[in-house]
């Protein structure tokens, strides 16, 4: 049961683009993990650019550097 949490700077995203965006990442997960579409959660979470180091990167990213298997090519 796949749980997919993105964040990522404010963008003007209608709601047929962050379902195309939902129907993408389904699609990639299907193909390479054989999951369910009624499986499948997904979660898109607006951050202001200020507030990326207090509300992502130092809880999320950094604590997680070594297990990730994309890492940031940035640091803060």
């Amino acid at each position: 049961m796949p749980h997919v949490d993105i964040k990522y700077f404010p963008r003007d995203l209608s709601e047929e683009q962050k379902q195309a965006l939902s129907d993408d990442i389904y699609a990639v997960l299907n193909k390479h993990l054989q999951t369910k579409e009624s499986s499948l959660s997904v979660a898109l979470t607006e951050v202001a650019p200020e507030a990326w180091k207090e509300q992502v990167w130092d809880p999320i990213i950094q604590p997680s550097l070594e297990t990730l298997v994309k890492k940031p090519g940035y640091s803060m």
